[in-house]
């Protein structure tokens, strides 16, 4: 029995070194899939679900014309109702994002599990608040929501802020970042244009190459400047579902896979265009 056991032992070992070699030979295993925001020294760690709903809940207030701040009141009170997240259930019968309820008027269930929709719900009562701009955060987020907990909103308040600013493109370029695993096999670019179009409203595309790569045009100037890295860090954040391999924008690039762990790197990307690779 001894001898069986050394020798069960010694092939436990040698597979153990095996695994070791293979490890080592390989670098180490990507991290998993996440999304994170980095403002001021400030770093907000996002799943990647969390991160696809917090980019879109930016682009929307983009394309309504809608201040940072709006954006901001957004995702605190998505953090508040949901941890961003797209609920099925909640108290009562309130669903969705912002944990609307359809007993109260903010439409039907499936209107509500819709992002697109629930999102601009929330920014059209939003609007017709007077001077929410210059509201506490979780004051004017109480007038939307009509929450028994109105204070709550304050919690997540400098996570709200920081995220708007990255994702709405006022903080340095390449603010967000997301780690995502390479796709399997290459994107449409009808898909990804279809998806920056109810984003962002219309959205000038351009295809290029035989692999539907694509080229997104901005102003010059830092407006343009600004969009261009909402959409790019947006593109990131979808880079999961779309299939997408590659993104550039103003002299940074970031990679799916394994580079993705690096965030946005230099590269010779134009400030007048966001670039995106298919694969």
């Amino acid at each position: 029995m001894r001898t069986r056991s050394l020798v069960f032992l010694a092939v436990l070992a040698l597979i153990a070194g095996v695994g070791v070699a293979i490890w080592r030979g390989t670098g180490p295993l990507p991290d998993p899939e996440q999304c994170s925001a980095v403002v001021g020294g400030r770093k907000v760690p996002l799943s990647s679900e969390q991160g696809r709903n917090a980019a879109l809940i930016a682009a929307i207030g983009l394309q309504r014309r809608l201040p940072a701040r709006a954006v901001s009141i957004a995702l605190a009170t998505a953090y508040q109702e949901s941890k961003i997240q797209n609920l099925a259930h909640g108290d009562r019968d309130s669903i969705g994002i912002f944990q609307q309820r359809p007993s109260q008027g903010w439409g039907t269930v499936a209107q509500i599990r819709d992002e697109h929709y629930s999102i601009n719900k929330f920014y059209a009562a939003l609007e017709h608040i007077d001077g929410y701009e210059t509201m506490r955060i979780t004051e004017a987020a109480q007038k939307v929501q009509r929450s028994g907990f109105p204070e709550a909103y304050e919690d997540h308040a400098p996570d709200a802020r920081a995220l708007s600013s990255a994702l709405t493109g006022y903080s340095p370029g390449g603010a967000f970042t997301c780690v995502v695993d390479e796709p399997e096999g290459s994107g449409r670019a009808q898909a990804v244009s279809k998806s920056l179009d109810e984003a962002f409203g219309t959205t000038a595309v351009d295809r290029t190459g035989a692999r539907e790569d694509l080229l997104i045009p901005v102003a010059n100037g830092k407006v343009g400047n600004r969009l261009g890295w909402a959409i790019a860090q947006y593109l990131v954040a979808f880079a999961g579902p779309l299939k997408i391999q590659e993104v550039s924008f103003d002299g940074r690039t970031w990679r799916t896979g394994r580079n993705s762990e690096k965030g946005w790197t230099g590269s010779n990307a134009i400030d007048s265009r966001v670039e995106v690779n298919l694969g």
